[in-house]
């Protein structure tokens, strides 16, 4: 139920309306406009059907919410998010680039590819301690040490850093060393791992599942803030279609619906799209002219060793020209791209 408030209506009503949603078992979901102050009553609508909300005093109307992802939609928020990773503004006028190895491992590389994604733009570090991969013989990650390998990263360049988490037993571990949770696309409908991240208050970066549509993608976003987290960042990575001559298919008309479905900020992963280092550079352009607000690109020293994903990986000159190519195209639609370090 959305029940919009008077433009007079005082502190106290608004406290008053609050204590009836809640005192019927529901979630009361504050938004204050410039105008008009909004509040959603979230879960069973049956339990609130038969109270008379506008002769609750300051209450101008209320309608039904026709739409399941009540928080993840726009019905009760009309602005877009603007959601902090470390001290990297997500949502913003910049088009935010992640950008780092597929998995931390046991050598330089992440180091390296740390010291080389700052130089060219990059804000935030990626890598993988855990990973979840389809062979159980793969390389599996790291662990804990992986993670502390990400934060002495962060410690020397200042980047931001994101990893995955895929089990609930993990998720205070993860949130002890991340800047912000992973939940990758096999796990976008682990619906008990969505409900631990979201007790916590750090940002989620949710990867489209394989084959999700874009109504299950924003349930899922849902589950993450229901449970209190409202910072979730929707990150289109490709679905399984019938085409073969790439890894996914990237559903960029996605990143123009959920624009428009959602206030929560939305990124595109086009190295996982394409499978293919040689597409990544023409995906990346693509995403951020239809409106991307970031990137989550793989980057590696030496993709040739990496221990996974290495064919969809830029070498470091490759990286600094996809930055240098998506500077334009995000200028020619209103945002901007953070321009390489200068030498010094």
């Amino acid at each position: 139920m959305i029940i919009v408030l008077r433009p007079d209506a005082t502190d106290d009503q608004l406290q008053h309306l609050v204590e009836v949603i809640q005192q019927a078992g529901l979630q009361a979901h504050v938004s204050a406009g410039t105008e008009r102050t909004i509040v959603g009553a979230i879960g069973d609508e049956s339990k609130i059907r038969s109270v008379p909300f506008t002769a609750i005093p300051g209450v101008e109307s209320a309608v039904p919410i026709l739409k399941p992802y009540k928080l993840a939609g726009r019905s009760l928020h009309s602005e877009r998010d603007r959601i902090m990773v470390g001290d990297v503004v997500v949502g913003g006028d910049e088009v935010v680039v992640v950008g780092g190895p597929c998995s931390v491992e046991p050598n330089d590389s992440l180091l390296l590819t740390a010291r080389a994604i700052k130089k060219a733009g990059a804000t935030i570090l990626r890598g993988g301690a855990f990973k979840p991969r389809t062979s159980p013989y793969d390389f599996p990650g790291l662990g804990e040490e992986g993670l502390v390998m990400l934060d002495e990263a962060r410690q020397e360049t200042g980047l931001a850093i994101v990893t995955e988490v895929m089990d609930t037993r993990d998720v205070e571990l993860v949130y002890r060393y991340a800047d912000a949770f992973q939940i990758g696309a096999r796990n976008s409908q682990n619906f008990n791992l969505l409900r631990e991240v979201g007790k916590f208050d750090k940002p989620v970066f949710l990867k489209r599942g394989m084959s999700m549509t874009i109504k299950e993608f924003l349930m899922s976003a849902e589950y993450i803030m229901a449970q209190g987290n409202p910072n979730v960042i929707m990150v289109e990575r490709g679905i399984r279609t019938f085409e073969t001559a790439t890894r996914n298919t990237l559903d960029i008309a996605a990143v123009a619906v959920l624009q428009l479905e959602t206030h929560l900020p939305v990124f595109v992963d086009p190295s996982h799209a394409a499978g293919d280092f040689r597409y990544v550079i023409a995906l990346a352009r693509a995403s951020v002219a239809c409106g991307a607000d970031g990137l989550m690109v793989e980057v590696h020293p030496n993709p040739e060793k990496a221990m996974s994903d290495g064919a969809q990986s830029l070498k470091f000159g490759k990286f600094e020209r996809l930055m240098g190519e998506i500077a334009p195209v995000a200028q020619s639609v209103g945002r901007t791209v953070r321009p390489p370090m200068k030498e010094s």
